[in-house]
């Protein structure tokens, strides 16, 4: 293990309460209903938050943990260690496939699609315009696009399009037009200044918010992967199991509200009960302990 690397882990377990706060985390469990005995894939699986809840109700090592993040799998594997879990470091399309591919079958299937505390806290990984970091944004420190690829190369014309489209931005052409004609950007805090002269008065969210979610969206090509998983999921679902899905924007939100509708109801054909009918959201409560899960929507459904 490099140096670098150790310093890396050091600083995760000195602040493993900082990780990730497990969004939503009582009504996962409710409505996943785990039991004895039942097997769980978690999706993504992070550090680990809404695994421990749901294994401690299963009691079964029939367990396999995924994740595209190389800290999240080291972090897994010093956690559950001894406990014979699989733990899969891949993007959960990929992995999903794999796993169809061997015909296996779980009783409980659990996504969370947020970015994790860690990600947004860290700077050097470029998720945040918090504190400066580089423009990576990469879930996975292996693959190969980064954020300043897209912020510093692409035609004016395409990242229009990625802001307008992925990041649902009114001032889309503006906020486009200021990023090209600044260029070279090097830095989180830079690119969030360029785009803040976007609006010349008070802004409660920052301005950046759906242009680095936007930018985010495409490095780990997110809305993709989630509409070609869904059905994998569903086919990975033993007879009478349930698949938990919690979302932070709009735009995955509406991705598996259509899935799910399309596939639930009383047709001779469903092959989903949704037990959702709205999607379900973080109460005062959370809300005050955890703020960044004000957009979280968990929506469920049983095969």
């Amino acid at each position: 293990m490099t140096l670098q690397k150790q310093k890396r882990m050091k600083n995760i377990h000195q602040n493993k309460k900082d990780i990730h706060i497990p969004v939503l985390f009582k009504e996962v469990l409710t409505y996943l209903d785990p039991k004895t005995g039942n097997s769980y894939l978690d999706l993504t699986a992070g550090f680990g938050g809404h695994v421990e809840r749901v294994v401690s109700k299963t009691k079964n090592s029939n367990v396999t943990l995924i994740d595209r993040d190389n800290q999240a799998i080291s972090y897994l594997k010093e956690k559950f260690s001894g406990k014979n879990y699989e733990i899969m470091h891949s993007d959960f399309l990929s992995a999903s496939k794999m796993l169809l591919k061997e015909n296996r079958k779980y009783d409980l299937i659990f996504a969370d699609l947020g970015v994790s505390s860690l990600h947004l806290n860290e700077a050097s990984r470029g998720f945040s315009f918090q504190s400066s970091g580089p423009l990576d944004m990469r879930m996975d420190l292996s693959q190969s696009l980064k954020a300043d690829q897209i912020i510093n190369n692409y035609k004016l014309s395409d990242l229009d399009r990625v802001i307008r489209d992925y990041g649902e931005e009114a001032k889309h052409r503006k906020v486009a037009n200021l990023i090209v004609n600044n260029r070279p950007i090097s830095t989180t805090t830079e690119l969030a200044q360029i785009i803040r002269q976007a609006w010349p008065g008070y802004s409660r969210v920052h301005p950046a918010t759906k242009t680095f979610q936007a930018i985010r969206i495409l490095v780990n090509d997110e809305l993709n992967q989630l509409k070609e998983a869904l059905p994998i999921w569903v086919d990975l679902l033993n007879s009478d199991g349930r698949l938990a899905v919690i979302s932070f924007h709009s735009l995955e939100d509406r991705i598996i509200k259509q899935y799910f509708s399309e596939n639930a109801g009383n047709n001779y054909d469903s092959r989903l009960k949704l037990l959702t009918p709205k999607p379900i959201t973080p109460n005062h409560e959370e809300l005050v302990k955890n703020p960044r899960s004000r957009s979280a929507k968990l929506r469920v459904v049983a095969k």
